[in-house]
């Protein structure tokens, strides 16, 4: 079992920056793609970045390229989401999630361990 804690979730402003980290609470990311979804009130949840086992490959929702880069780091069990050039349509709950399968996958419906989400909130 994995268990996934979000955090580094604000309040920002247009343009602003943001750091999202994702660590294994318990159990490891060994062997494991990591994901980071995002939802917003009235929303599905929606893919946003996704990196592979043990990283090298990523990819990325056309939404948020360019602007999101998405990173691991192995020895300590995290996972990060730098976002740039934030807009208040990136405004969601962000999750992230582990998948078994290594490669980077945007279904959602492939990731078997979730986060509790963190907030973001971007103003004008």
């Amino acid at each position: 079992q994995v268990q996934l804690v979000e955090s580094g979730g604000a309040l920002v402003q247009t343009g602003g920056s943001l750091r999202l980290s994702c660590a294994a609470a318990a159990g490891t990311f060994t062997s494991y793609g990591v994901g980071w979804f995002r939802q917003a009130p009235g929303k599905e949840r929606e893919f946003v970045a996704a990196v592979s086992w043990p990283g090298g490959s990523t990819a990325y929702a056309d939404s948020v390229k360019g602007r999101f880069t998405i990173s691991r780091d192995n020895a300590k069990n995290t996972v990060y989401l730098q976002m740039n050039s934030l807009k208040p349509e990136d405004t969601a709950v962000y999750y992230c999630a582990a998948a078994r399968y290594g490669s980077t996958q945007s279904n959602r419906n492939r990731y078997e361990y979730w986060g509790q989400g963190t907030q973001v909130t971007v103003s004008s």
